[in-house]
């Protein structure tokens, strides 16, 4: 078998600072990650077996020194204990449950403390995809010469309409080899000539310390789905502000707001915290109406827009994210995650639409479980248990209507 995964950094930068936010706030908590299909794929017989022999051999990797020096670098918001706890950190294959149906269907889930639970979400969903791509014989028909041009291509396309753009592609790559050329392509246009666009890097910190980049992303729509369990739907949003803004002292300032619907969010946004924070990350619902409700929620509390930052990251290609900010006309600071269309759109190849989503948690070993779930602003992003979540949009519409 070649082992796909080698690197303890091929994650994405969220990983390692949500984990570091789940050690100092809640280091006794116990979770179950899920893995949903949207497309309800038929795998291949046999599937699941082949990743679970790439899960197993992932026990072995362990971060190294030149990755520990790197993210003192780029991530110093992060404290010297937590690359003390890394270099004792080991993959548990046994927290990743695999099946597979006599259809085809694949049957996945994770559990185990948070903190070591978080670290598979990115190998899992990039493993199913690369090993996909390779079986549906993709890898075999990819020509690197053309993919690379149309690269070449997008990152021209890219940078001279002004975009402040950056790599999210980890989760649904068509592969390693073609992630790590996309990120090279995209650092060594941007720094052929001066531009009126932006590259921010890459939220994979392995290849942003391969390519010498920055490495992207703060936080995750499940660290509000985890404290929903704690503290309710209409709090939640509140208190991970609070505590997030707490453990980096104000670092990581773009908020992921939609977890619960943006009037949940909106409904108990306080000045302080929309000042403390940087900005926030639009990842569902019409980019065009949340940045006209972000605008008005910003003047409401006396701040001006312009000032703040707005990430749009919702299944974006090029030509959207043009539009998208041709839109903004610079009311806000917008900028640009791009995922799937940069490191998944191949000639002849059908991108996964797969995702690792929290659905069970307990604060501690010694307290009940409850359901974990997210409610979107897109409905087929809604996940977890259908019976809490139309408890819970019924709860919030009654809350609109009071």
């Amino acid at each position: 078998m070649e082992q796909i995964i080698t690197r303890f950094t091929d994650n994405d930068l969220y990983t390692f600072t949500c984990q570091y936010y789940i050690l100092s706030t809640y280091p006794r908590a116990e979770v179950v990650y899920s893995f949903f299909d949207r497309n309800g794929t038929a795998y291949p017989q046999g599937f699941a077996a082949l990743l679970r022999e790439h899960i197993d051999a992932m026990r072995q990797v362990t971060i190294t020194q030149e990755e520990i020096d790197f993210m003192r670098r780029k991530c110093y918001f992060l404290p010297e204990w937590y690359y003390t706890f890394l270099r004792g950190f080991r993959f548990n294959p046994a927290e990743v449950s695999i099946a597979q149906d006599e259809a085809g269907h694949l049957q996945i889930s994770v559990q185990g403390k948070w903190y070591s639970a978080i670290i598979w979400e990115m190998p899992i969903l990039s493993l199913i995809s690369e090993l996909m791509h390779r079986l549906n014989g993709d890898t075999a028909r990819y020509d690197l010469q053309l993919e690379t041009e149309r690269a070449r291509q997008k990152a021209v396309q890219i940078f001279s309409n002004g975009l402040v753009f950056g790599d999210m592609g980890t989760r649904r790559r068509f592969s390693l080899a073609h992630h790590d050329m996309v990120v090279r392509v995209m650092k060594e246009v941007y720094a052929s000539q001066s531009w009126p666009g932006t590259f921010t890097g890459t939220s994979n910190v392995w290849l942003a310390m391969k390519h010498d980049t920055a490495c992207l992303g703060t936080m995750s729509h499940q660290l509000i789905s985890f404290e929903e369990i704690v503290s309710g739907v209409f709090e939640c949003n509140f208190n991970v502000m609070k505590k997030f803004s707490d453990v980096y002292d104000g670092d990581n300032g773009i908020y992921l707001y939609d977890c619960f619907g943006d009037k949940v969010f909106f409904g108990n946004l306080s000045k302080r915290m929309a000042m403390m924070y940087k900005g926030l990350r639009v990842d569902s619902g019409n980019e065009e109406e949340q940045t006209e409700k972000i605008i008005e929620k910003y003047k409401s509390l006396g701040i001006d827009p312009a000032t703040k930052q707005v990430v749009y990251s919702n299944g974006l290609d090029i030509e959207r994210a043009i539009g998208i900010h041709r839109y903004c006309a610079g009311r806000v600071q917008d900028s640009y995650g791009v995922g799937t269309f940069l490191t998944c759109d191949i000639t002849g190849c059908k991108p996964m639409n797969i995702v690792v989503k929290l659905t069970r948690g307990r604060i501690t070993e010694l307290r009940e479980w409850h359901d974990c779930v997210k409610i979107s602003c897109d409905k087929g992003k809604t996940l977890g248990n259908a019976e809490k979540c139309r408890y819970l949009q019924t709860i919030i519409e009654t809350e609109e209507k009071a």
